[in-house]
This record gives structure tokens, sequence and C-alpha cells, in this order.
């Protein structure tokens, strides 16, 4: 892949304008990790909540993709003593990937899926986290999605697992390839870290099911920075751009001219060989509300315009702030997010 191919797809997914905040935390939360999609003629948006204590799923919806209304949550820890007790970051999964498409979700076996990140330590992402599975009828109503039985399908103590993935499992982002090109029908992308160091890179697993998944190579697929260092690429979101897979993703600790995480992209003909653009970020901490990160994105692009939303951290009276900040190829005419920037 030249580096022509690489110019052509940052210019057309670059989003240089930053709207503002379109989900502010409220007193005692953080927000990350924005996954928007259309349902039924409107928008929803899949965030995180974090308490305090842990992550569970919660919904918005929009008419606009900028102003989001909090609908409430859709996915709870678990129970007392279950491996997923006190984290629950779920994400959809099988999200049409055609580029200025329907940004629609895809049934397989008549539901709507979706992975997750369960833990049963409270904190932060606190080591270790695996994987779950879970369903719905109805991905646009606040109601609890139904867990699989067989949880967790991908644990950092597996057999198979991987040195890069034997601590812990974060974020996943599955495509439908009915080629199987890969090995299987669905592939699945996700960061992970190793027990050696804090190194979080991005490998891949594939599955016919949803259920049952196979791992796929020797190591990381996407992996930034010195191996022996603290650094991160993380948080994989795939679009299908003409002939291309587009990986957007974020980095942290591997660029020496960028202060704090920022979002970045790679691309692929097959979805197992990856080439990373190098260029300048597509978002970075600018502003007053994302001045320490600007990352975990998620990218579309609808009636001509490319929106992309991430998670913004600052910080306020000494207390990191985290919520869902939007930056776009071009602003509309009037807007009024909070802490607009032109």
């Amino acid at each position: 892949m030249n580096d022509m191919n690489l110019q052509s797809i940052y210019e057309e997914v670059r989003t240089p304008f930053k709207a503002g905040m379109v989900l502010a935390p409220e007193e005692g939360e953080m927000l990350d990790n924005p996954m928007v999609f259309r349902h039924g003629g409107a928008w929803f948006m899949m965030f995180i909540r974090f308490d305090g204590r842990g992550y569970e799923t919660h919904l918005a919806k929009s008419d606009d993709l900028l102003r989001w209304t909090r609908l409430g949550c859709i996915f709870r820890r678990g129970a007392q003593g279950q491996w997923d007790s006190s984290q629950a970051d779920g994400w959809p999964v099988l999200v049409d990937t055609r580029w200025d498409g329907p940004n629609t979700l895809n049934k397989f076996a008549g539901r709507y899926w979706m992975m997750y990140l369960g833990g049963s330590a409270d904190g932060y992402e606190t080591d270790p986290l695996s994987t779950g599975v879970a369903w719905t009828e109805d991905p646009s109503a606040v109601r609890e999605w139904t867990r699989c039985e067989g949880n967790p399908v991908l644990c950092p103590t597996d057999a198979d697992a991987r040195a890069f993935e034997g601590k812990t499992i974060y974020k996943h982002f599955t495509v439908d390839d009915p080629t199987r090109s890969c090995g299987g029908r669905f592939v699945n992308f996700y960061n992970a870290k190793p027990r050696d160091v804090w190194r979080e890179t991005i490998g891949m697993a594939v599955s016919d099911d949803m259920l049952h998944w196979r791992r796929v190579g020797d190591g990381p697929v996407i992996e930034n920075g010195d191996p022996t260092k603290h650094s991160v690429s993380g948080d994989p979101m795939i679009q299908r751009i003409g002939d291309m897979w587009v990986m957007f993703y974020f980095g942290y600790k591997w660029r020496d001219d960028v202060e704090g995480a920022f979002d970045t992209f790679a691309c692929s003909r097959d979805l197992l060989h990856w080439t990373k653009w190098e260029g300048d970020p597509l978002v970075r901490p600018s502003e007053s509300f994302d001045a320490i990160h600007a990352h975990k994105p998620w990218v579309l692009k609808h009636d001509g315009t490319v929106y992309h939303w991430y998670c913004a951290v600052s910080r306020r009276n000494g207390r990191e702030v985290r919520g869902i900040a939007l930056a776009m190829s071009e602003l509309p005419a009037h807007h009024d997010l909070e802490n607009e920037t032109t």
C-alpha cells in the first residue's frame, strides 16, 4: 500500500473542526467509549458510565447526531460472585461498515449482538478483564441485554492466549466477513495487555457463531512504540471505504510530538495485513474540554459529513473529567454544544 492511498484516506476521514461536548458527565461519574448506530429512523449511542465502582453500559438518542438525550442503563454489572460483577462495558457488533452507508446493526441468528468487557474487581478497568457476549431483540430499547451461556468467551487465561493478551482483554470491534478470508465469518479485533509491561496492542480472533472464538496469528496486527515501555494502541473501530478496510484506533505514549492520547488509523485490503498512517492525528488534545486526552474513536459519514465521536478528558478542580466530544469534517451553520469551538 503506497503513501498516496493512505493520504487519500486521510483526506476523506479527517475531522479538523471540534464541535464540543455532546455528553458531559455529572458529578461523580465519567462517560467513555461512544458507539453510534441508526435504528428505526433514529440515531442511538451506546456509551459507558463509570460510577466509581466500575463500568455499566448506557444508551442515548439523537435526531441530528449533535444533540443527545440520555435514555438509561441497558447493561448492568453481573450478580455478586460472578466473573463480571464489577465491570459491564458493552458495545454493539455487526455494525454495517459501509462508508456513508446506513450505519445500522445487522442481525445474526435473528438477534442483535453485543460483546462486552467484564471483570470482578472494582475500579477503573482493573485487571484482569475478559470478554462476554450478550443479545437483544431491540437495540433501541432501554432494557437489559441477555447474557449468553458460556461467558466469558475470551480470557487472558485461555490455553491459546498469546503473550500480548496474557493479563487483560479490552474492547472489541467485530466485522462480518462472509468470504471467511481470515478463517471465520466474524472477524474480531481487540486491544489487550501482556503480563510484563503495560503495552496495549491490537490482535484478532474469528468465529462462525459469535460464541466460540479462534485466535488468529501469533501476535498483534497493530502495535506501536518500544515493546519494553508503556504504550497503547487500542479501541479499534472499522469502516469499509471503497476497497479498503480502515481501522480507527487510539494511540498513547508512542509519539513524541503528541501530548496525551490521540486518534489515528490504519488500512488493509485483507483484514490481516495493516499499514499504519503516520501523519497528523485525526484528533488530539487541543481544547479545554479535551486538554489531557482526545481518544477512543467512533467515526462515520452521513449525508456527506464525517462525524468523529471520542472520549474527551480534561481536569477540573483537580479532578479528571471524562465525557463524549465530537469532531467533524465541517461544522453546521448553527450549533450550541457545550464548550463549542470554531
